[in-house]
Order: C-alpha cells, then sequence, then structure tokens
C-alpha cells in the first residue's frame, strides 16, 4: 500500500479515521460486523509506527494479518514479528498490544471474542524506548 492511498486497506476499505487517545499515530477502522453484533470484527489500518497501548479484552481477541508488517507482544514476553497471514489468538485478559512497523503499513482484522463479556480495557502506552528497540 502506498502511504499516500488509503482508497483501500490491502482487502477492505480503510473506513474512517479513529481519534482515539489509546493509539500514538494514525489508524482507520472499517467496522465489518458492529459494535454489539454476536461477533463483532473491525479491518484496523495502522500508519507506519502506530501502534496502540497495552490492553486486555475480557473474552479475548483473534488477528488476522491482512497486510504490511507490524508486532503483537504480550506483557512480559518478547514482541512478534507479523506478516499477511498470521493468525494471533488472544486469550481472554491477557496484557498486549499491536501495531505497525516503524517502515511499514500494517493492517488485521480485529474479531472480539465473547463480547457480551465487556468492552477492552485501556492500559498505559508501550514505551517508546522499547517499541524503538523492535527490528
Amino acid at each position: 500500500m502506498k502511504k499516500n492511498d488509503l482508497s483501500t486497506s490491502v482487502i477492505f476499505p480503510v473506513g474512517e479515521k479513529l481519534v482515539n487517545p489509546n493509539f500514538n499515530g494514525t489508524v482507520w477502522l472499517n467496522m465489518l460486523t458492529p459494535f454489539g453484533s454476536a461477533l463483532p470484527i473491525g479491518n484496523v489500518t495502522f500508519e507506519p509506527g502506530c501502534r496502540n497501548s497495552w490492553h486486555t479484552h475480557a473474552g479475548g481477541q483473534i488477528l488476522l494479518v491482512t497486510g504490511g508488517r507490524g508486532y503483537y507482544q504480550e506483557w512480559g514476553k518478547p514482541a512478534q514479528e507479523l506478516h499477511a497471514g498470521d493468525v494471533v489468538t488472544i486469550g481472554a485478559d491477557v496484557k498486549h498490544w499491536h501495531g505497525a512497523a516503524k517502515d511499514s503499513w500494517f493492517v488485521h482484522l480485529a474479531i472480539e471474542v465473547h463480547p457480551e463479556k465487556g468492552p477492552a480495557t485501556w492500559l498505559e502506552p508501550v514505551a517508546d524506548d522499547d517499541y524503538n528497540a523492535l527490528k
């Protein structure tokens, strides 16, 4: 994806720019199924260097990477580099973050597992020193 071409997010349209203090850069969200549905699914597009804060999901989450290069990290574990085709299954209440590499767009489908258990709980931002140490 070209930096200035946001008409498509690899497979799905990028949706609307999301203004949210839990992201350190620009991110776009296209809900493929709505919040409040039995299985909310969002197409999330991160600009290079954008990441979300540490957070948990009471019911868990699944990430299906559809484009670019990014990272996923659970609290107390090393970050995992992610590419198109990778699948991340996140258990209930596991503290984690995910986002783009410094030099790449990153796109994934975020699937909320057991949304009836409640929304994400947002925590502290990922430390710049920790993020900048990633390759």
